[in-house]
């Protein structure tokens, strides 16, 4: 029986199928971009006779690594950071080092990117096909309630600083941000470089690193995370 690693499984056969088929659309998606190795976030994916292997980017070179043989080691390793802090965005640039993962099936790896990067292979695929929608950030902050309506109230130039710190890749998040400010297309913040906003560039690139093919860590729609920052910033004004 096939194992699909998704946590938005409905109970319809129909929704059953649906999954099937974006979990055979996701393995095909890492067949493409895998054929010796590549890149996703801050994760080195690399092609072994038996499988796969995955590691911390920086950690390449280095031979002193904890290996897996599964993926059960991965709830741990994506959720604290080098100094044991919980990391409450599993796409913030401060994955933990020290680590390999070998796995032997497309099925595994799968699984394994997921737990790392919840639900970014499935909007790369959708976004790959055409059919990848995005919700401008205020239209997700005008449908917040309870303690979170009050985020609505923030202003353009607050969203600019807000956004411009918060959802960088240097020390914020390696999201590529797909989403635009307003419903007019109005850039989510003018702080950020141009290239936070193209799915082709590699958002944790170092500059002195080698280009690798990537997978882009796709954002269609502002985190839970930058609404509760958005609310801060109201309040504290």
């Amino acid at each position: 029986m096939r194992t699909v690693c998704i946590s938005t499984a409905r109970p319809a056969i129909a929704s059953y199928q649906l999954l099937g088929v974006m979990a055979d659309s996701i393995e095909r998606a890492l067949e493409s971009a895998l054929v010796d190795r590549c890149h996703i976030g801050q994760i080195l994916v690399q092609k072994t006779n038996g499988g796969f292997n995955l590691c911390h980017r920086d950690d390449q070179a280095r031979e002193d690594l904890q290996t897996f043989q599964n993926t059960q080691g991965n709830v741990d390793i994506a959720k604290y950071d080098d100094a044991g802090n919980y990391r409450p965005l599993k796409t913030a640039p401060n994955l933990r080092h020290g680590w390999r993962i070998e796995v032997a099936t497309w099925e595994e790896l799968k699984c394994a990117l997921d737990y790392f990067y919840p639900g970014r292979l499935a909007v790369f695929v959708a976004w790959k096909s055409g059919q990848l929608g995005t919700t401008s950030l205020r239209q997700t902050l005008n449908r917040q309630s309870g303690m979170y309506r009050v985020a609505a109230k923030i202003s353009d130039d607050q969203i600019d600083n807000a956004v411009g710190d918060f959802c960088r890749s240097d020390g914020g998040c390696l999201r590529t941000i797909l989403w635009k400010r307003d419903q007019r297309g109005t850039v989510a913040s003018t702080k950020l470089p141009k290239e936070k906003f193209d799915p082709t560039h590699d958002q944790a690139r170092a500059l002195s690193e080698p280009g690798s093919p990537t997978l882009p860590l796709l954002c269609q729609e502002s985190c839970n995370l930058l609404v509760a920052e958005c609310r801060k910033v109201v309040k504290a004004e």
